[in-house]
């Protein structure tokens, strides 16, 4: 199975693009049909998942392998960064603050301050990102972003060493005459 997934870089890197792809349209369900509204750190999690599906879908079509290498390594920045937020909205949510202040909304962040300051203000996070609508197995969405997120870098990781790796050298077949 190990060889599988990780002995043909471009499938495994097509795997990866698969499931971001499929938790984008889950969380497009979970928003447009059973009707929950995304915080702030939601939003970001949801461009680094669109960014690890660019990236690795761009690193799975390319021939190129130092293409390839850059790719991961770019998918890979992005997923620790989607496993930041994720974490970082999990502690909101087992440790939620006192005084719970629903903020602007990402874009109203934006719209309103420079970025030095919306992004400290993203990653704090408003009184809804403390806030668990839905749960399954006893985790929220945030804990499974995490875990997803951590699995994908854990993978580029994986992927990124073994382009490193040199192939072995295999002995040249003597011929019978």
């Amino acid at each position: 199975m190990f060889d599988w997934y990780f002995g043909a870089p471009r499938r495994a890197l097509a795997l990866i693009c698969v499931a971001c792809i499929a938790m984008l349209a889950f969380g497009m369900y979970l928003q447009h049909v059973v009707g929950l509204e995304p915080c702030p750190m939601c939003v970001v999690q949801r461009y680094a998942l669109v960014l690890v599906a660019v990236f690795t879908g761009l690193g799975a079509a390319s021939g190129s392998k130092a293409l390839r290498i850059a790719t991961i390594l770019t998918a890979l920045v992005v997923a620790v960064g989607g496993a930041y937020t994720a974490a970082s909205q999990s502690w909101l949510q087992w440790y939620p603050p006192e005084v719970v202040s629903c903020g602007r909304d990402i874009y109203g962040m934006i719209e309103t301050f420079p970025l030095q300051r919306a992004l400290p203000m993203i990653f704090r996070g408003a009184g809804d990102c403390s806030q668990i609508d839905w749960t399954f197995l006893g985790l929220s969405i945030a804990n499974w972003s995490f875990i997803a997120f951590t699995g994908f870098g854990l993978a580029l990781l994986v992927l990124l060493a073994r382009s490193f790796r040199r192939p072995p050298i295999r002995p040249a077949l003597k011929t019978v005459r």
